[in-house]
């Protein structure tokens, strides 16, 4: 909702680049879209790296039992 009342004040105050970022947005959010899918899969590896360290705390009754 944010975004969208930050558009409508620019294109109040200038509606030729209000227009292009109607124009670029989806264009940039596809140049971005393999940064955040490479962002996903470094967050899971992480996890498994966590998990993997944290398995034997668990098996013998660390925190959260």
């Amino acid at each position: 909702m944010i975004k969208f009342l930050l558009w409508c004040i620019l294109l109040v105050l200038c509606w030729p680049l209000a227009l292009l970022a109607l124009l670029l947005y989806p264009l940039i959010w596809l140049l971005l879209l393999p940064f955040r899918l490479l962002g996903i899969a470094v967050t899971g590896v992480f996890e498994l790296i966590k998990a993997i360290f944290l398995f034997p705390a668990r098996v013998l009754g660390g925190p959260g039992r």
